[in-house]
């Protein structure tokens, strides 16, 4: 079972979790960007917690259904049709043979996921299927129209599925709070740097993209040292010389030069990920524990929650 892209928008890319052992190599982790949405996307078809999907960025898709096929789409509020019918998103979708799927322009938020039955068939490199466009491997560049999407199995009988509401992200909120864990680094940094860190809105500027986030806002004043270049770690904010935070997303480099306060979690990083141009962002220094108990919460929920029958409540197994 497989779809035919027809138009793959700005950017198409399968992704799943990420590489993981090969950043020492130089090779960046790649990987979903928002985990929320792409574990939720698996979630829908019952699929392996890190089966790959497509990441589409800002929308504008569209691909035919080579068979029945039944997909999940979540992220983005973006217009989703399937030959010109609209359809909600965060949910299953049914298609059939020659069935056009259209994904619309986002108007909240950045990215969209969209899962196939046990995820998207397709070659790995480095233990990861996750496509890295900057590193230029072969078949691992990104989506073009005309391209085959495949599927890993058979489709299953999946009722009509929706996300509760409760459990969805609508990428709408004026402020987007995100938990900073404080690094090594943290306090090399003036106290009133730190303070003026967290207790300012930064922007999320059009110098945005999958290697890191640039903020633009209240410049951190006695930033500007320097380190010896380092390993560096998905999520992790960086003050260069302007003193100007950049958060470096899955596709970052793996070393740097610049200092450091923190990082943040895999989870808050997603939310930065769904944040569009001039969109505002505010950091709160948070503690390992903290950050630890709500990853433990969120792996524990989806490894244990089942679907009940009317296909819109989840139960704990």
């Amino acid at each position: 079972m497989s779809l035919h892209i027809l138009d793959a928008g700005l950017s198409c890319t399968v992704q799943d979790p990420g590489r993981r052992g090969y950043r020492r190599h130089g090779l960046a982790s790649g990987g979903a960007a928002d985990l929320h949405a792409f574990r939720w996307a698996n979630k829908l078809l019952d699929n392996n917690p890190g089966a790959a999907c497509l990441e589409i960025v800002m929308g504008g898709f569209r691909a035919v259904a080579r068979h029945h096929i039944t997909v999940a789409v979540t992220g983005a509020d973006a217009s989703l049709k399937v030959n010109g019918r609209p359809l909600a998103g965060w949910s299953t979708i049914k298609l059939k043979p020659d069935d056009e799927l259209e994904i619309g322009m986002s108007r909240a938020g950045r990215l969209i996921y969209l899962a196939l039955p046990g995820g998207v068939d397709g070659p790995e490199l480095f233990g990861s299927q996750s496509m890295v466009a900057r590193e230029q491997f072969s078949d691992h560049a990104g989506l073009e129209a005309g391209a085959e999407v495949a599927c890993l199995s058979e489709e299953p009988a999946i009722p009509r599925r929706a996300v509760p509401d409760s459990h969805r992200r609508h990428y709408r909120e004026d402020v987007c709070e995100l938990d900073l864990l404080p690094g090594y680094q943290y306090r090399e940094f003036d106290r009133y740097d730190l303070l003026r860190l967290t207790h300012s809105n930064y922007r999320v500027t059009q110098h945005s993209d999958r290697m890191g986030y640039r903020l633009s806002g209240p410049a951190l004043e006695k930033a500007d040292w320097q380190i010896l270049s380092e390993g560096m770690v998905v999520g992790a904010v960086q003050i260069p010389g302007d003193g100007q935070p950049i958060v470096l997303m899955p596709d970052c480099q793996t070393i740097g030069g610049y200092p450091k306060p923190g990082a943040l979690s895999r989870q808050d990083l997603g939310r930065l990920a769904q944040r569009l141009p001039g969109d505002s962002i505010r950091f709160r220094f948070t503690s390992p524990e903290d950050m630890q108990r709500k990853h433990l919460l969120s792996e524990l929920f989806f490894r244990h929650t089942r679907w009940e029958a009317n296909g819109c409540d989840l139960r704990w197994r």
